[in-house]
């Protein structure tokens, strides 16, 4: 059974009614178990929930605490192409949008990896938009060999792929994946994605699924907070952790929590999230799932990213950029998003070490990668 088939049992409208009529009583009940049921997520996430945050933010930095110390492990995302064929309507990189287009080149990708690599940075991100005849899966297998002898980790954020094709860049070099789902209410997502290979809801749900059973070490999810109902989305974002934690257990779990940026198009967040609100989301994931990896990017501003730091998060991206050539050229035109934490990576290591953090610039070798095509289903 996929996580397909267990989705199609939930109506999101009456998800989301269940979440809002959640009352007092319903949290003080999760906040007391040690393990969630459904109905105890639900109430975590539900607006009852903000009257307990102290409560909740308490519990959750005592299980991070206690599952990853004060670790926060550093990672940088590598923009490769801003090229895609999706007309995704939130996204700066649609192809509704004008705004230069570019596919890095070997060397010039060669070149944004040494910068990296010479900041410190031993995992990697690397990221397209999606379009096959400028980026698709030859072009990728020959960036991840071009840059493997500069990191230690390497993941992939791009188009959803077929279990082969996750296990011919396992054999290059990849060992991690990760590929929101944007949004789990299949008629919103219809909305979003009015054309592009993207609009196939079904083919890019079951991705983690097919990348876990090729054997990705790493498996990231997460949901885009802002374009439908956020507290709906996180429900389906955690349940989604769950199966992938119980059914592919050789994979570690990441959860991230993207919230909408302003991008090129204009689009903005139907549903705003407050910050409290995002604390409280982050803060309910972590007593739903205890041993995944919490990943915050420098979407959010500094004070933020900072005072987040002791509730759940343990891995966070540092002096990023979101378009081709960023780091080499400084290039900004065509990004997907703008950021708003524009710290160095060594200024962000600094604050992290003065707050009593460690920052762990690598915590794997590619040389402990088992062969594709070994994960558990």
């Amino acid at each position: 059974m996929s996580f397909l088939d267990i989705i199609q049992r939930f109506d999101p409208q009456q998800v989301g009614a269940d979440i809002m009529a959640c009352s007092a009583s319903d949290v003080e009940r999760a906040l007391g178990a040690e393990r969630l049921s459904d109905a105890d997520f639900m109430a975590l996430l539900s607006p009852a929930a903000e009257n307990h945050l102290e409560e909740l933010a308490r519990k959750a930095s005592r299980i991070t605490r206690r599952r990853f110390g004060n670790t926060i492990l550093l990672y940088a995302p590598l923009y490769l192409s801003n090229e895609c064929s999706n007309g995704c309507r939130y996204c700066g990189f649609s192809a509704d949008n004008r705004l230069p287009r570019r596919t890095l080149a070997p060397d010039e990708i060669e070149a944004e990896a040494r910068v990296l690599a010479d900041q410190g940075f031993q995992h990697v991100l690397l990221l397209t938009g999606e379009a096959p005849r400028a980026a698709g899966v030859d072009y990728l297998e020959a960036a991840v060999r071009r840059v493997r002898p500069f990191f230690s980790s390497i993941g992939i954020e791009v188009f959803p792929m077929s279990r082969q094709d996750y296990a011919r860049l396992i054999a290059a070099g990849v060992d991690s994946l990760t590929l929101y789902q944007e949004t789990y209410n299949p008629e919103l997502y219809a909305e979003m994605h009015p054309y592009g290979r993207k609009r196939d809801f079904a083919w890019r749900l079951e991705a983690p699924e097919r990348g876990a059973a090729a054997g990705m070490r790493r498996i990231g999810i997460g949901s885009l907070l802002g374009l439908g109902d956020f507290r709906t989305d996180a429900f389906f974002t955690g349940l989604h952790g769950r199966y992938l934690a119980r059914h592919y257990w050789r994979s570690l779990l990441t959860i991230s929590f993207p919230r909408l940026r302003p991008a090129d198009g204009g689009f903005q967040p139907r549903v705003p999230v407050g910050d409290r609100q995002f604390v409280q989301l982050i803060c309910a994931m972590r007593l739903w799932l205890h041993d995944a990896g919490l990943v915050l990017s420098t979407r959010e501003r500094a004070e933020l990213r900072d005072n987040l730091l002791p509730l759940g998060i343990t891995q966070m991206s540092a002096g990023s950029c979101t378009a081709p050539g960023g780091y080499a050229q400084g290039e900004h035109e065509g990004q997907q998003f703008a950021i708003d934490d524009d710290r160095s990576p060594a200024e962000f290591a600094a604050m992290l070490r003065r707050r009593g953090f460690d920052p762990v610039w690598k915590d794997w070798d590619a040389a402990f990668q088992p062969a594709a095509g070994k994960g558990a289903a």
